[in-house]
């Protein structure tokens, strides 16, 4: 039984050992030897890189990475027949790994960008199994530079792992690419298909590159390659069509904000304020110190700062007006030269205290990690996050606007002394306390409209300015007094806007929107809804 035993683990024993040596033998079998080195680092580039992929395909080599490596560091020497890695004083033979003495006649590998690409896509394919997302996407850059035919089944192989949707669509992309280059015409047609179901700017890149080379003779693949062109750009179109509307509807929720309180300040109170654009400024500027508040005492929680500084944004710009309407505006109403002289100096004013204050320079309002970035819709259109809260924030105050003005007894109020200041009056409204109620209201409001375009740009004393003109061009043309004319105006003045720009670039786009401005209040001076009944 003893004996049994014993013979059944001798066998054992020699099998474990056998099967060690046999997998030793067989890792020898692939460890790099000398003439590969040579192979991969002498001579002319077509055999080199055939030399290359022939070893690729044997499976990973440590040798062979570390000779890759020390070939994209410039740090390899050749002398005969022996390929050498230098390290400082040090030398160590590429196919050993042992250190040696560098023969005095050893001379430098030279590598062009054709033979540096191989390298790369060569070192990237071991890093496609990463599980470091950047890493492997680093490795698809690298290995779309020099991708071919030869390179497929890396590719397949790490398609068939990736998880990664964004990087599967990439991996695609570049299997299409080496697809192109493939000898049968059938593969080719195959890469024009898997790129025209991509829509990308970068399959439409691949395309455009493979038909003016001129390096495509079959009939069917150019005609493969045009239909996938067509499919791509029509995709495409459609990606830029709607961005457009996109940044149309984004530009006309700033102006619908810059422009709301005006519809107050002018359109209720008639009152042509030309320090509207610097109370937008005051909000951005307010925006800006409860960022740097939460970024000194609160870091924390400084994503969330935002939720502050809506409401000081609000009071800040809103004390302002109240100041500015008790101690200037209310001697000027009914005066509206009188008012624009006097709110055109005011603005001067607050533009020079900003600048004494926090200085000449835009200052930057840092995006929360929650606003940062973007939805991506298509492959050519990412609608960002602070742009899409832009326009939700705009439809939320326009909300609140709406029912303050309709449902509440301030609003009541408003609208008894804007439409018959004398029976107001008599009723027993305080007047002169509705008014600085309701200017404070619409600098508030140009507050709001600060701290939402702190969101997507520098912060300046001229912030304003830049709005000042659009905001009361939005308020003509919606009609004096009409929250819902405003509404329509300011997004259509923006989608215009940004389809003309398009056709014919900025400056002219605003000459033509100003045109057009002109022409309508032309035809029409009430604006799209005109006051009716008592009102007018």
């Amino acid at each position: 039984m003893k004996t049994d035993v014993l013979s059944i683990t001798t066998r054992s024993l020699l099998a474990a050992v056998a099967l060690a040596g046999g997998l030793f033998w067989q890792g020898a079998a692939h460890a790099l030897t000398a003439d590969e080195a040579y192979a991969v680092s002498a001579g002319e580039n077509d055999d080199r890189i055939a030399a290359l992929q022939k070893l690729q395909a044997k499976g990973e080599d440590p040798a062979l990475t570390t000779l890759l490596e020390a070939l994209m560091a410039d740090s390899v020497k050749v002398a005969g027949q022996k390929v050498y890695i230098v390290d400082g004083e040090e030398a160590k033979d590429a196919a050993t790994g042992q250190t040696v003495t560098l023969p005095g006649d050893a001379e430098d590998v030279v590598n062009n960008t054709r033979m540096g690409s191989e390298i790369e896509a060569a070192l990237a394919a071991g890093k496609l199994s990463s599980p470091d997302a950047s890493v492997r996407e680093e490795a698809i850059d690298s290995l779309a530079s020099a991708a071919d035919e030869s390179k497929l089944p890396v590719i397949d192989k790490a398609l068939s792992t990736e998880t990664n949707a964004k990087l599967k669509a990439r991996l695609t992309a570049v299997r299409a690419k080496a697809l192109l280059t493939a000898n049968d015409p059938a593969r080719r047609i195959e890469a024009a298909e898997a790129l025209a179901s991509l829509g990308n700017p970068e399959a439409r890149a691949t395309l455009m590159e493979r038909m003016a080379d001129g390096g495509e003779t079959d009939p069917k693949v150019q005609s493969a390659l045009r239909t996938a062109l067509d499919s791509v750009n029509t995709k495409l179109a459609w990606g830029e069509r709607a961005g457009v509307v996109f940044t149309g509807i984004s530009l006309g929720s700033i102006l619908l904000l810059a422009a709301l309180g005006l519809a107050i300040t002018y359109g209720l109170m008639g009152v042509i304020n030309m320090a509207h654009g610097e109370l937008m400024m005051i909000g951005a500027y307010a925006t800006y110190v409860v960022q740097n508040v939460f970024r000194q005492y609160f870091p924390g929680a400084f994503d969330w700062y935002i939720l502050m500084a809506i409401p000081m944004a609000f009071l800040a710009s809103a004390v302002v007006g109240a100041v500015l309407e008790r101690s200037v505006f209310r001697f000027l109403y009914g005066r509206p030269l009188e008012t624009l002289l006097a709110s055109w100096g005011i603005s001067l004013v607050l533009m020079q205290a900003v600048r004494s204050l926090f200085g000449a320079q835009n200052v930057q309002v840092e995006n929360p990690g929650w606003l940062s970035g973007g939805y991506d819709i298509l492959s050519n259109l990412t609608l960002p996050y602070n742009r899409m809260a832009i326009i939700v924030f705009a439809g939320l105050v326009l909300l609140g606007m709406t029912l303050l003005i309709a449902k509440t007894r301030m609003g009541l109020f408003v609208r008894s002394v804007t439409q018959n200041r004398p029976m107001a009056s008599c009723m027993g409204v305080n007047t002169a306390r509705v008014d600085t109620m309701a200017f404070s209201l619409g600098a508030g409001i140009a507050g709001l409209a600060g701290c939402a375009l702190s969101q997507i740009g520098n912060v300046g004393p001229d912030l304003g300015q830049n709005y000042i003109v659009d905001s009361f061009m939005v308020v003509v043309l919606g009609g004096v007094g009409q929250i819902a004319g405003t509404v329509y105006a300011a997004m259509g003045l923006g989608l215009v806007n940004k389809f003309l720009e398009g056709w014919t670039g900025a400056v002219l786009a605003k000459i033509f929107v100003l045109v057009i401005v002109v022409v309508f209040i032309q035809k029409r001076p009430q604006g799209l809804f005109a006051m009716k009944g008592r009102e007018a």
